[in-house]
């Protein structure tokens, strides 16, 4: 049997159900590789390595006695550094909230023990959860496991759990998205991440960017995986008023019927100007490859430039985002990541009629969108406008969100896959963008691709 570390999560839930693989091991698994390979990735600000031992074990006897919970009972996750767990440490990215002790416990983390799931540690996040590159210059940058001599950008806000997962230290794990921020970092780590739609699981206890445009989400390895752990988050929450309304999403009983009649709007040629020769290559490839498998491609003209819904999407968020923390970011001896306070005090200058009409403008942008897409069942876009580049060269003064901001200023949800390699092995990635709530969809069109190609199986040389 090959090492659990490298199974995706279906097989490891089969596995423990027939007696094959027991928690204790994998859990050891995970911790061991994560020993190992840690000093070099930094992709968790803290390893629970006793409770998860404690857990496995108490999962194991469950499990043998014939107590299990259900399918996921003893499989590990990482979880971001955003999600507030009861007592323990919850610094959101920040040296200045070091000492920070969560007094509450979000409701998502309470969804994954009732399942029997074990939590490794909770894993490295960009300040406040405002940064795309993955960034941080007080608790450290993770390193992006594609590449083992360059220090490349591991994609954020949601860093660590990127890394984590693309290195296989944890089989999966929760991240947040704001403006790509689950996204960008599946995309840059060669694995899959699904953007969900506003209120579809409960950001109570989840600490917050932007309420507007906030979303957690699963990090995964494939798309089966993602549609599961989706399941198990979404719902109602009392403690989240946005969450009421939304009856759940179930994606399995069309997850795999394929693409044949499926209507996927092509990418328009405007927006290809300045995404990378080969990133673009790939995306023409995939399109070719769905549309073998019977899907129509449409051109589709949409309302805005991309870059342009994602500027007012900034400006939501920088305005929300310096409300809640203003105290912090104007005061100059708060220990805060000189990259990220000007990015929040932004929203100082955005007086409270600019940020209403940026509101009103996103629900009209909404229903022209809506028009304008009519009769589709997705759009295809590339998720990232480069590979990861080296964290040397990055620019702080710019986002690489260009194509993840607008599908959160739309209200949308996406699904980016692996899609590609370049040719120095840097891993590409395909972003399906459906309607709000219809994520069923995204996974069902995710599933097909991925189950006819093998770029979500390969592996980054410094995991092997």
């Amino acid at each position: 049997m090959p090492s659990p570390a490298f199974l995706p999560v279906h097989r490891l839930s089969a596995d423990i159900a027939a007696g094959r693989l027991s928690p204790i091991d994998l859990v050891e698994d995970c911790l061991i590789r994560t020993a190992r390979l840690e000093p070099k990735l930094q992709a968790y600000v803290s390893v629970h390595a006793a409770e998860a031992r404690l857990a496995a074990e108490a999962a194991d006897k469950a499990i043998r006695s014939g107590h299990q919970i259900g399918p996921l009972h003893g499989i590990p996750i990482a979880v971001k550094d955003l999600v507030e767990i009861e007592g323990k440490v919850a610094m959101g990215g920040t040296a200045a909230w070091k000492g920070r002790v969560a007094t509450t416990t979000a409701t998502l983390y309470q969804k994954l023990v009732a399942a029997g799931m074990i939590v490794l540690g909770k894993t490295h996040t960009v300040e406040f959860a405002y940064g795309g590159w993955g960034t941080n210059q007080h608790l450290g940058t993770p390193w992006n496991p594609w590449d083992a001599t360059t220090h490349r950008t591991p994609g954020g806000s949601s860093s660590g759990t990127g890394v984590a997962v693309g290195a296989r230290l944890a089989p999966w794990g929760i991240g947040t998205d704001t403006g790509g921020s689950v996204r960008i970092p599946a995309a840059w780590n060669g694995i899959t991440g699904l953007k969900t739609t506003i209120g579809r699981i409960s950001v109570h206890g989840v600490l917050p960017l932007s309420p507007t445009l906030d979303t957690p989400g699963p990090i995964t390895r494939s798309v089966e995986d993602a549609a599961t752990l989706f399941c198990l988050l979404q719902g109602a929450d009392p403690l989240d008023p946005r969450t009421a309304g939304h009856q759940d999403c179930d994606p399995w009983p069309t997850l795999r019927r394929g693409v044949k009649g499926l209507r996927l709007g092509r990418f328009p040629v405007a927006e290809r100007i300045g995404v990378d020769a080969e990133v673009l290559a790939a995306y023409d490839r995939s399109v070719d490859f769905l549309a073998s498998l019977g899907a129509e491609i449409v051109d589709v003209l949409l309302p805005m430039r991309l870059a342009d819904l994602g500027g007012i999407n900034g400006r939501i968020m920088s305005a929300e985002a310096y409300a809640m923390l203003a105290d912090l970011v104007d005061d100059p001896a708060s220990p805060l990541d000189e990259d990220v306070r000007p990015r929040v005090r932004a929203g100082a200058s955005i007086s409270s009629r600019d940020y209403l009409t940026a509101l009103m403008e996103r629900e009209r942008l909404k229903r022209v969108y809506l028009e304008a897409t009519k009769g589709l069942d997705a759009v295809l876009t590339p998720t990232m406008v480069t590979p990861a580049i080296p964290v040397a060269s990055v620019d702080q003064n710019t986002t690489p969100g260009m194509l993840t901001r607008w599908v959160n200023f739309l209200d949308l949800c996406a699904l980016a896959v692996p899609n590609g390699f370049t040719v120095g092995g840097l891993p590409l990635s395909l972003q399906i963008v459906c309607p709000g709530y219809e994520e069923a969809m995204a996974l069902r069109i995710g599933w097909a691709y991925q189950t006819a190609t093998d770029w979500h199986e390969r592996v980054p040389p410094m995991a092997a």
